[in-house]
């Protein structure tokens, strides 16, 4: 009779996306993967196979990672705990793996005016295809008007 060897410490899906998650915190505080290490006393292709979920992240190791990324343990759990879908889409905060997607994030929450926030958020539900039907022209439209009115605003208060 032939045996069929399992790996029995693969990962599995909480662990991939505690590490998204690890990943995500750690550009929100803007931090280099050797960064992270050196705090862990670990090397950056540790905290690579951490992010990935190659590697799974033992509970003291994970409290210090809270610790350096300033979070409760809690946040590595919270929320949708669900695999990721077989179709590609993301759950959770997967979408915040990229710098560009921080950036954006970041970029947003610093955006005071309420229509120019609108106007973001209907612009890029458009070019994600997210609103079926609606009229892009308009909303393309709605989102140059806001960046318009935000640039003179800018120039306002340089000139104040």
């Amino acid at each position: 009779m032939e045996r069929i060897k399992t790996r029995t410490k693969a990962p599995d899906a909480r662990d991939v996306d505690v590490g998204r998650r690890i990943r995500a915190q750690r550009l929100v505080c803007r931090m280099s993967q050797t960064e992270l290490a050196n705090n862990l006393g670990v090397t950056f292709q540790q905290v690579q196979k951490y992010e990935k979920g190659v590697n799974r992240v033992g509970a003291g190791r994970l409290s210090r990672i809270a610790d350096v990324l300033s979070v409760p343990v809690a946040f590595f759990f919270s929320g949708d705990m669900t695999p990721t879908q077989s179709d590609g889409a993301s759950t959770g905060l997967s979408f915040l793996e990229t710098a560009g997607a921080v950036r954006l994030v970041r970029a947003y929450s610093q955006i005071e005016d309420p229509q120019i926030r609108r106007a973001l958020v209907d612009l890029a539900e458009e070019i994600g295809g997210s609103r079926g039907g609606r009229d892009t022209g308009r909303h393309v439209a709605a989102a140059s008007d806001a960046r318009k009115r935000a640039r003179k605003d800018g120039r306002r208060a340089r000139l104040s």
